[in-house]
């Protein structure tokens, strides 16, 4: 199935989008190649609300909250993952309004760091984040007029959470599933076997909305994440042929062949994801490779 990106959004920054009754968008001016516009900040609710997602330290965007919050009381703040980019400025929108922190927990990786590995992507997460309340997966966690039902989406990250706002079909997706792009999977914070995973539960619900963490909503969502489920598959196969009939034996060689029209920049996540790829693949025996899959292993045929 052909997966058909939207690419047209209007990040309207300081201003309070209304994306469906009673919820609001805000986004931050943060774009970049993996953040799109910038990162979505929800808020949820009309007499008592939830803010799913702050976003990082950016006073501009903490300003432009508390303006869309009209000093309303906030019970709990919502956070999908700790990436800088969603989840540092919970600690301060807390101390002003006073309202829970909520997560699946605090930042770790997928799996443990190899002996020698350097983790690329310390810098992107939030290590000194820890929520005061800890959500188990199904937790429910409701507001005046609202229930938002926490969801474990592991693969973007491990701690990674979706919310779905009870008797509306509306689930805040986070980064899990985004109209604009596919996700990032890079190991060791991200692990391929488990975003499929994640990808066939919420295959499973019947959801109507998605509202992503970048960018705008998804409208079909049952299409799309079957969409996105074909696109991991077709990654897969192009890697195996390109190691079974194409004779490539490193990662480098498999990201110039496969992403060759892919916006240079984005390379380096380009060879996490053939990792995250290879790792699932040399699990279930499909390639080899000696010791551990790694950026820089040799991998054969299984």
């Amino acid at each position: 199935m052909a997966l058909e990106f939207e690419t047209r959004f209007d990040p309207a920054y300081g201003k309070g989008i209304e994306v469906a009754p009673n919820v609001l968008r805000l986004t931050v001016n943060n774009p970049s190649a993996f953040t799109f516009h910038g990162t979505n900040s929800y808020i949820v609710g009309r007499s008592s609300l939830a803010v799913i997602d702050p976003g990082p330290e950016d006073e501009a965007h903490y300003q432009a909250l508390l303006k869309a919050i009209d000093g309303r009381p906030v019970s709990h703040i919502l956070v999908s993952h700790t990436h800088r980019d969603h989840s540092p400025l919970a600690a301060r929108l807390a101390n002003a309004t006073g309202a829970l922190v909520c997560a699946e927990g605090p930042h770790r990786p997928a799996r443990a760091l190899r002996i020698g590995e350097i983790n690329p992507l310390d810098a992107s997460a939030d290590t000194d984040f820890n929520p005061a309340l800890a959500l188990p997966d199904n937790a429910v966690v409701d507001g005046d007029g609202w229930a938002l039902r926490a969801i474990h989406t592991p693969g973007h990250a491990a701690n990674h959470v979706v919310f779905a706002l009870e008797g509306t079909g509306i689930l805040f997706s986070a980064d899990h599933v985004m109209a604009w792009a596919t996700t990032i999977v890079a190991p060791p914070d991200g692990a391929m076997s488990d975003y499929m995973a994640s990808l066939d539960r919420l295959l499973e619900r019947d959801d109507s909305l998605l509202l992503p963490g970048h960018g705008g909503p998804v409208t079909r969502p049952p299409r799309f994440l079957r969409g996105l489920k074909a696109h991991r598959k077709m990654r897969e196969r192009a890697i195996l042929e390109r190691i079974v009939r194409g004779g490539d034996r490193t990662v480098g060689a498999m990201v110039a062949s496969i992403y060759r029209d892919t916006d240079p920049r984005l390379h380096g996540a380009a060879a996490l994801s053939v990792l995250a790829h290879l790792e699932d693949l040399v699990a279930r025996g499909l390639v080899k490779t000696d010791g551990d899959p790694s950026i820089d292993a040799v991998y054969l045929p299984g």
